[in-house]
């Protein structure tokens, strides 16, 4: 019996190593679990959709414009899918995931999907302009909310 639990503390361990004297094994072993979030978004950048690989640049500029670009994308997207979470959690809510299923954890690209039918439409009666929001469903409603006055009132839900 002994033996067995010897042999079974054994399992499941790795090094993590640095450099840096300064910091202590936990804060270590944070930093290590946390790549997988800044691996998580890398992929994001590569995604197919942003069609990164049909752009030629020649001019280090450019290249270094793109790159911060897209480094600010990745963190306004981080920043939604955070802030979506979170307030899910907080008032309980769920969103249809991608096999009709609830979740409180959407990917922001899941949650931008369900946004693509979304359009602004221009109407004019008599002489008026009439800006209304079309293809709005109850989901959509309410991941709006969850977002805030802000973008209530962007979507015309303020009141």
């Amino acid at each position: 019996y002994d033996k067995v639990l010897k042999e079974k503390s054994k399992l499941g361990r790795f090094i993590l190593a640095s450099n840096d004297l300064n910091i202590d094994p936990d804060t270590i072993l944070s930093y290590y679990k946390g790549q997988q979030e800044v691996e998580r978004g890398f992929r994001f950048l590569k995604d197919k959709s942003f069609r990164v690989a049909e752009v030629y640049l020649k001019k280090e500029e450019r290249i270094e414009a793109l790159a911060m670009i897209m480094v600010l994308t990745l963190m306004i997207y981080s920043i939604a899918e955070w802030l979506i979470r979170k307030r899910m959690r907080e008032t309980g809510e769920t969103v249809p995931n991608q096999l009709k299923k609830q979740t409180q954890k959407p990917t922001f690209k899941w949650i931008a999907f369900l946004f693509m039918g979304v359009a602004e439409v221009t109407v004019w009666i008599n002489g008026e302009t009439h800006l209304k929001i079309a293809n709005l469903n109850d989901n959509l409603v309410r991941i709006i909310r969850l977002l805030g006055k802000d973008c209530e009132k962007y979507y015309g839900l303020e009141g």
